[in-house]
């Protein structure tokens, strides 16, 4: 008896270059998929047989939002998804992604919260300048600031407390690391780490989204135990995992990210991770059988 034929869905906001080889792997191996613009979507709580035809989605939005809701909304369907709504909640929040590192003793950079624009000032000055001061949602390296004195610091607070959103009513401070011009970005899928580049800039945001530099970088049994705690501690999947070298605490876990990007990585570690990605999806989408 023949197996099943498998049928994917790949749930995205734009083709960007990942997308394009993530569908081009889906062609070579001649997998039933479906494009799904999540702009166009919409789920019916009372009728989601459309959506049960699939064996598994891959989310790819861009919008944070959209794909959390839309992987909510799957999973309590029953459908499989790449990752998991849990794993995106996760993910998608730095401070959430902070405090489960910090349960399961993951070392990453000293970070401390607070709510109120006095509680945050009193917690910066208790780190000592300067600091970094990032929004608890968002990517690309947007909306960090560096804080080098007080006087920078009330300027700052203040302002995003005049925002007044929920993204500027949350401060989420980290210490700031003098990095040796670069960071790592790792890949992890399942329980491999599949390969890391260095991120390198003279900036001190050395994401490639900011003009930081892509270059291979070794996947030492250190990177590869650290990626795969990290991986572990907020639920698995297809991560890429952000590590930063502390001149003093050694390597650090600073981000974990759920729907990456790797247009740099790819071509720079000629690792196929858009067929490496779809392999996993299907892997997942065998296990319901």
């Amino acid at each position: 008896m023949s197996a099943k034929r498998l049928h994917i869905g790949v749930l995205y906001s734009r083709v960007r270059v990942e997308e394009k080889w993530i569908f081009g792997a889906m062609e070579k191996l001649g997998i039933d998929y479906e494009r799904l613009d999540d702009r166009l979507v919409s789920f019916d709580l009372e009728h989601p047989e459309a959506w049960l035809a699939f064996d598994a989605v891959l989310e790819r939005s861009i919008s944070y939002t959209s794909g959390l809701y839309a992987l909510r909304m799957l999973n309590s369907f029953g459908v499989r998804t790449v990752n998991t709504a849990s794993v995106a909640e996760i993910c998608g929040d730095k401070l959430v992604t902070s405090a489960m590192l910090s349960r399961a003793g993951v070392p990453q950079p000293h970070t401390a919260t607070a709510f109120t624009v006095e509680a945050a000032l009193e917690a910066i000055e208790a780190f000592g300048y300067p600091v970094v001061l990032k929004p608890v949602v968002g990517s690309w390296g947007r909306l960090l600031a560096k804080i080098n004195d007080r006087e920078a610091a009330e300027a700052v607070l203040e302002h995003k407390a005049t925002l007044g959103s929920v993204q500027h009513s949350v401060f989420y401070i980290q210490e700031y690391i003098h990095k040796p011009g670069r960071d790592i970005r790792a890949i992890v899928i399942g329980d491999r780490v599949l390969m890391a580049i260095y991120r390198k800039s003279e900036h001190w945001i050395t994401n490639t989204a900011r003009s930081g530099e892509g270059e291979l970088c070794p996947v030492t049994p250190e990177i590869e135990s650290l990626c795969l705690r990290a991986a572990a501690a907020v639920g698995g999947g297809v991560l890429a995992v952000d590590l930063v070298e502390h001149p003093d605490k050694g390597m650090l876990v600073n981000e974990v990210n759920h729907t990456m990007e790797f247009h740099t990585a790819q071509p720079v570690s000629g690792v196929d991770i858009a067929g490496e990605i779809v392999n996993y999806v299907v892997e997942v989408a065998r296990a319901r059988e």
